[in-house]
């Protein structure tokens, strides 16, 4: 009688120790064919769960090498066995075995959004956020309305929307974290500013301002989609753009609400300027008061949240970062 094949626990990746063996599922996010400095052939792999990639070599002349040429694909999910190493050339797998992920790993857990990068608030909590803030602080109905339309019909897909694909926010739930970060930061701004300036004419329109802030990225409900391996643009994100869809979709959701025409020119603005240079996508810079708070709260969140993943995934040693970054430039961490 045969033995009964081992069983492993299944636990992610990212919390895997030194020496330990498991199963785990993960996303392939990589397969490069290149040879050594002694011109040995060798694939260059990488899997990543929520919060790690591991990348390992796999030679050509090991057990792996065939089906690893001839099967496996970046963009597919897989179950693997294997040995987690820290070594001095990071992170590494020693496999025992890898297949496909196939219906039934979900009975064990298997979903694609844990081998995405994700949020660390809870996305319901941000949206109820967004939208109270909304409900409370616009004191125009037909405005407030619009916001809350937007947000209440596409409530589903805000709950996991990244972003962006790539540079700030381009993860699952990324696109909440940013729009309320920046409202939130808008509402300090306008707060402080109105009552710096009271006498402005007309003066600052603090409900345009929030309402600018939760909108400035709507369009990116049409510039990105979700897939499981993760998010790319739409055939209208490439070619046209969040920012010219953000203001389609305020247009569309106006139509059958009394806006006041002024006050919807001035919520476009907002939309069309807040990356301010044409070069970033905007084709106007902010020329009102609240677009320029908007601006400057949405490029200050999307900075500091870049200069914060530097900060964490920068491996060069001493107190410089590289400046091979999203910012082309180094950062700052200090001395011991």
């Amino acid at each position: 009688m045969s033995p009964e094949p081992r069983t492993l626990t299944i636990v992610a990746l990212s919390e895997m120790t030194h020496g330990q063996e498991a199963d785990v599922f993960v996303l392939m996010t990589a397969k490069e064919e290149l040879t050594t400095r002694d011109g040995k052939p060798y694939f260059k792999v990488g899997f990543r769960d929520h919060a790690r990639e591991v990348n390992f070599p796999i030679w050509h002349d090991s057990p792996w090498g065939a089906d690893c040429r001839e099967a496996w694909q970046p963009g597919t999910f897989y179950k693997l066995r294997a040995v987690y190493r820290d070594t001095n050339y990071g992170p590494q797998l020693d496999l025992r075995k890898i297949r496909e992920v196939c219906k039934a790993d979900s009975a064990d857990g298997f979903a694609p959004s844990m081998c995405l990068p994700q949020t660390r608030f809870d996305a319901a909590e941000m949206f109820d956020e967004l939208a109270t803030i909304a409900r409370e602080r616009i004191d125009d109905k037909p405005l407030r309305e619009l916001v809350l339309h937007l947000l209440g019909e596409n409530r589903s897909q805000l709950l996991t929307l990244p972003a962006a694909t790539r540079n700030h926010h381009a993860f699952v739930g990324g696109w909440l974290e940013h729009v309320l970060s920046v409202t939130r930061t808008s509402i300090y701004f306008a707060d402080k500013y109105d009552a710096y300036y009271p006498d402005m004419r007309p003066r600052l329109n603090k409900g345009l301002v929030i309402a600018g802030a939760i909108l400035h990225d709507i369009g990116k409900l049409r510039e990105i989609e979700e897939h499981p391996q993760g998010a790319e643009y739409t055939a209208e994100g490439n070619l046209i753009g969040h920012i010219l869809q953000g203001r389609d979709m305020v247009r569309e959701a106006a139509v059958s609400r009394a806006i006041d025409r002024e006050l919807l020119l001035r919520l476009e603005h907002i939309i069309v300027s807040h990356q301010r240079l044409p070069e970033w996508g905007s084709p106007k810079p902010p020329m009102t008061p609240e677009a320029l708070l908007v601006h400057y709260a949405d490029d200050l969140d999307a900075k500091y949240q870049m200069m914060a993943t530097i900060l964490r995934e920068d491996t060069n040693p001493g107190p410089m970062t590289s400046k091979k970054n999203v910012l082309f430039q180094k950062v700052y961490r200090g001395t011991p």
